[in-house]
């Protein structure tokens, strides 16, 4: 079921070798405005008919585990199309972080997942230009898509801290990928020169004495901010730091399928 890493590399394309690396690192204070780094957050993969199969279980989506793994819940059949969740780490993590923390929701809510490792210590959109992450999450879903039937209606984007700051950006360029997104912390929306497509709904929790990505300064000025323009936000509060509760976890996941 995994490719070695040139072959799922190849699938890419010869675009990929020209593609903008992450440029230079921001502070850990990270600013809730928009970030002006530029480059195409848009995504190409779409749901299909698969031309491949998969047997439910954990599989690594190349030949090296760290580049991300994909998470097919027991009660799936390639006649059921059920709901999917790519899932985005924290800076300095890798996929590890969300199959540890949405693991077994996967397999008790009946949702695949796929998450997946930064080219980078963090994700490009936060201290550059988008490219080389949005040209890796592209493969990683088409190589998902040719193997397991997903319903392009529960499409999810999820992500903690920085990862939870690119998921905002990956929704709002590809609205019409990802009918909903989770954000667990986020500290801003990096800008991507993708125009904004589609109306996704938003799930956003925060800790209310988080000292790594202050609450006032992200989450409750981010929320406002899409509130306005239109987006339907959930957003929930707890008492705690820059962590996800176990009791955000399934009330997020529970939100995203119902």
């Amino acid at each position: 079921m995994m490719q070695s890493r040139r072959e799922f590399l190849g699938v890419l394309g010869s675009g990929v070798a020209t593609l903008l690396a992450c440029e230079s690192a921001s502070p850990s204070g990270r600013l809730v405005e928009l970030a002006s780094g530029g480059g195409s957050a848009r995504l190409q993969a779409r749901p299909s008919v698969p031309s491949l199969t998969i047997a439910p279980g954990t599989w690594p989506i190349t030949s090296t585990p760290r580049d991300g793994t994909f998470i097919v819940p027991s009660n799936y059949t390639p006649s059921r199309p059920l709901p999917l969740v790519l899932a985005l780490h924290g800076a300095g993590g890798t996929a590890a972080g969300p199959v540890s923390l949405l693991g077994s929701l996967a397999e008790s809510g009946g949702f695949c997942l796929l998450a997946v490792t930064s080219r980078g210590p963090t994700w490009d959109g936060i201290t550059g230009k988008f490219g080389p992450d949005v040209a890796f999450i592209d493969g990683a879903l088409k190589w998902v898509f040719d193997r397991c039937a997903v319903d392009p209606a529960r499409m999810v984007v999820e992500g903690f801290s920085d990862g939870a700051s690119y998921a905002l950006s990956l929704a709002l360029a590809n609205g019409d990928l990802f009918p909903r997104a989770i954000a667990f912390s986020p500290g801003f929306i990096p800008q991507s020169s993708s125009a904004a497509v589609g109306k996704p709904a938003f799930f956003f929790s925060h800790g209310k004495q988080d000292a790594i990505l202050n609450i006032d300064q992200a989450s409750r000025r981010l929320v406002p901010l899409l509130r306005d323009q239109g987006y339907d936000v959930v957003y929930t509060e707890f008492d705690g730091g820059h962590t996800v509760p176990p009791e955000s976890a399934l009330a997020a996941t529970q939100w995203m399928v119902r």
